[in-house]
């Protein structure tokens, strides 16, 4: 891919996260309310965050709704509409982990009848993939 697509390639992702940040649905305002500014286990989270790939020659990008580069950790929120496309979001996160990246996803619905129990699912992931960082395992 040439220098001048993969500049335009980044305009319009750049285009597109401006557009959805400020388009946020009621779940995703609440889950960036509590993991922005470092307000979780001080980790640094960005919100509508293009990831790009190259799949057969072919680069792309998808938008995660949150990403934390130091977890390599990627948040999306499910509304119903990822009811009709389970098999696009099961090619995305495969993708996504190909690329090593973590993903949980969390439907709305969660958010709205325990958010509680959203909140500790997330903490316990950060836990778990900070626990992986700090004790990786030997090669031998």
């Amino acid at each position: 891919m040439s220098l001048n697509r993969k500049k335009e390639l980044s305009l319009i992702a750049k285009e597109f996260c401006r557009d959805l940040r400020a388009n946020q649905t009621n779940s995703e305002n609440f889950i960036w309310e509590i993991i922005r500014n470092r307000k979780l286990f001080g980790k640094k989270f960005l919100r509508q965050h293009p990831i790009f790939y190259d799949m057969l020659g072919k680069e792309s990008f998808y938008i995660c709704d949150f990403y934390c580069h130091e977890l390599k950790l990627v948040i999306e929120i499910d509304g119903k509409i990822h009811d009709y496309n389970k098999e696009n979001d099961k090619q995305r996160d495969m993708i996504l982990s190909l690329l090593g990246l973590n993903v949980l996803r969390i439907k709305n619905k969660e958010i709205k009848n325990s958010i509680s129990k959203v909140i500790d699912k997330i903490k316990n992931l950060i836990l778990e993939l900070e626990n992986k960082l700090t004790h990786p395992k030997s090669l031998s």
